[in-house]
């Protein structure tokens, strides 16, 4: 396969069956003005990957929490942000993190800066495929490249199983608690990740103004469209912004049939 040129390929996915970075042709076109309601989370991820174009120290990210709460959107939007200068992001399956090394052998020299990006992280008990993923975020003999951070969303904040059984090892020795040695695997991954942001379920209000966000420029019965949008996420049991998006898709194609 003929290698990526970085100058003009932005992102790329990892494909194990041929071995190679197939390049994204359709970029998402999300901005960051775009999310709505992780004000928070936006501006510390932002600041942490403004740190790292620059050369300066900058964390591994973890972006756990509630599903459809923008942890994957946010990602994307800060490469349609920072693409010119120079950052780039390949997209890893977890299937896949045991080639992560010779990825990271491929694009370590390079100016530009990279993100590895692994959605919906997580490993059961005796999954073993996260060990190469440690040896990226720290290092092993050789210190991790300096163009190169992990960025990874979740549902689970340690990544790993946690189980009730697992504390029953844990104790108290001179007033400080030792873990037993399996909470003590399950932290390990988690705190190779130096930024951990947390996005919790959204209220209803917030939910009405991510849907409100979809529709700027709607001229019909707001109050209708908020009435079917709190419905919509009733039979769906979420209000996100993955629902809001959803009822956007249904909603928006319904009202021009209702207008033609």
């Amino acid at each position: 396969m003929k290698p990526n040129d970085w100058h003009t390929t932005y992102a790329a996915i990892w494909r194990q069956n041929k071995e190679y970075l197939r390049p994204v042709a359709r970029l998402d076109t999300i901005r960051l003005k775009d999310l709505v309601g992780i004000d928070e989370q936006k501006r510390q991820l932002l600041d942490n990957t403004e740190r790292f174009l620059a050369g300066m120290p900058a964390n591994n990210a973890l972006l756990w929490g509630a599903r459809g709460t923008g942890k994957s959107s946010l990602i994307k939007a800060l490469l349609n942000e920072f693409r010119e200068q120079g950052l780039r992001i390949i997209e890893v399956d977890k299937q896949d993190l045991v080639y992560l090394p010779e990825i990271v052998d491929e694009i370590r020299e390079l100016p530009q800066r990279f993100i590895v990006y692994c959605d919906d992280l997580s490993f059961e008990a005796r999954d073993r495929r996260y060990k190469s993923l440690k040896s990226v975020l720290e290092g092993s003999i050789e210190l991790p490249p300096e163009n190169i951070l992990v960025y990874a969303t979740s549902n689970r904040r340690h990544l790993l199983p946690e189980r009730m059984s697992d504390n029953l090892d844990t104790r108290l020795v001179d007033g400080e608690v030792h873990y037993s040695d399996a909470v003590e695997e399950q932290i390990s991954l988690s705190d190779r990740f130096g930024l951990w942001l947390a996005f919790y379920p959204h209220s209803a209000q917030t939910y009405l103004n991510i849907v409100d966000s979809y529709f700027p420029a709607y001229s019909g019965d707001r109050d209708r469209l908020h009435r079917e949008a709190l419905e919509f996420a009733h039979r769906r049991a979420a209000k996100s912004g993955r629902t809001a998006k959803q009822f956007f898709n249904l909603f928006s194609e319904r009202h021009r049939q209702e207008n033609q």
